[in-house]
């Protein structure tokens, strides 16, 4: 197993865990303070996800992109695949925020939802 260093993002602290971890094993070494922190760690070693955030094209809206973002974090090592495809959309305005711009993106489960309304020209 390989001996790690991770920040945790759960409250300000900011602690420096230490662990040990071959990615399907996790050992907690040192440097937490509390139990989120363990928790985080755990989380980072064996299935990093991160919410994505991104823009897509809009036809015939007053503005030209809308922001939008994934409704649950994603696996890490689905983030690239999620871009591509991100890419290669784009919405007929109106789009209202929360609209569900992407079902199950990039094979993930997780839908690509509208995070601003942006009004039809």
């Amino acid at each position: 197993m390989n001996k790690k260093e991770i920040t945790c993002i759960v409250c300000p602290i900011g602690c420096k865990i230490i662990i040990k971890t071959n990615g399907k094993k996790f050992e907690l070494l040192e440097g937490n303070k509390c139990k989120q922190g363990v928790e985080y760690a755990r989380s980072e070693a064996l299935d990093p996800r991160r919410v994505l955030t991104s823009s897509v094209l809009v036809e015939d809206g007053i503005w030209p992109l809308v922001s939008v973002k994934t409704k649950k974090p994603i696996p890490k090592e689905k983030v690239f695949d999620v871009l591509k495809q991100i890419q290669r959309i784009k919405v007929n305005a109106p789009v209202k925020i929360g609209q569900v711009i992407a079902k199950n993106i990039a094979n993930t489960n997780i839908d690509l939802i509208a995070t601003k309304t942006i009004d039809k020209l």
